[in-house]
C-alpha cells in the first residue's frame, strides 16, 4: 500500500515508511501516517529490548538502566518533561521504579501521582498522552528528562500547553500561555 506525505507530497510503500525530513517540525506530525509507522517500528525495537529487562526488574534482577531511587525516602525522582521538537519545558512530575519500568516498556510517559498515590499514565483521562522520543539521565542518576511528543497539544491539566504558563512580572504572576482546552469539558466538574 502506498502512502503519501501531505507536506512534501512524497509517496512510499507503507512497510518502508520513513520520514525523510525528521528535523523539520511538521504541524501534522501527530496525524502523519508515515511518521506514525516509522515511530511504531522504532518503538517496537525498544519495547522488545526493554521488555526482558522490565520483567527481570520486576523479579528483583538488574534492570537495563538503573536509577538511584534510594536517594529519596519516598523512592521518587523528578522527571522534567520537554517537547522533543521545540525544547519547551512542559511539566515536572515524579517517577518511582514502577513508573520508570512502565515508561521504558510502553514508550509512553508514566509517573507516580503523589496526590492519588498511584501509577499514572499521562493523558489517561484527557487523551493528551506523551510519547517518549528521548530520555536523558543526569550524572547522579537521580533525575531524568523525558523529551516527548505531546499528543493533544496540552500537557497542563488546567488546559495550557505547558504547566509553566505564568511568568513573574513586577512581582505578580502574569498568564503568558494560551489555553488549548477547557478542563471542565475534558475532566468533567472537578
Amino acid at each position: 500500500m502506498k502512502i503519501t506525505c501531505e507536506k512534501y507530497k512524497e509517496s512510499m510503500e507503507a512497510e518502508d515508511a520513513e520520514c525523510r525530513h525528521p528535523d523539520d517540525y511538521c504541524t501534522s506530525r501527530t496525524s502523519c501516517m508515515i511518521n506514525f509507522l516509522e515511530k511504531e517500528r522504532k518503538r517496537e525495537l525498544v519495547r522488545s529490548k526493554t521488555e526482558k529487562d522490565y520483567k527481570k526488574g520486576l523479579k528483583g534482577k538488574r534492570v537495563m538502566i538503573e536509577l538511584d531511587f534510594a536517594k529519596n525516602k519516598a523512592g521518587l525522582l523528578p522527571a522534567i518533561v520537554q517537547d522533543a521538537a521545540s525544547g519547551e519545558v512542559l511539566m515536572l512530575a515524579y517517577i518511582n521504579q514502577e513508573s520508570w519500568f512502565k515508561t521504558l516498556e510502553t514508550g509512553k510517559a508514566h509517573f507516580w501521582s503523589r496526590s492519588r498515590q498511584k501509577l499514572w499514565l499521562k493523558g489517561e483521562s484527557s487523551g493528551h498522552v506523551q510519547l517518549i522520543r528521548d530520555i536523558f539521565v543526569d550524572c547522579d542518576q537521580d533525575t531524568v528528562v523525558f523529551k516527548v511528543e505531546q499528543l493533544g497539544g496540552a500537557a497542563c491539566h488546567k488546559g495550557y500547553r505547558s504547566c509553566f504558563f505564568r511568568r513573574v512580572e513586577n512581582g505578580e504572576l502574569q498568564t503568558t500561555g494560551e489555553k488549548i482546552f477547557d478542563p471542565a469539558v475534558v475532566y468533567g466538574n472537578k
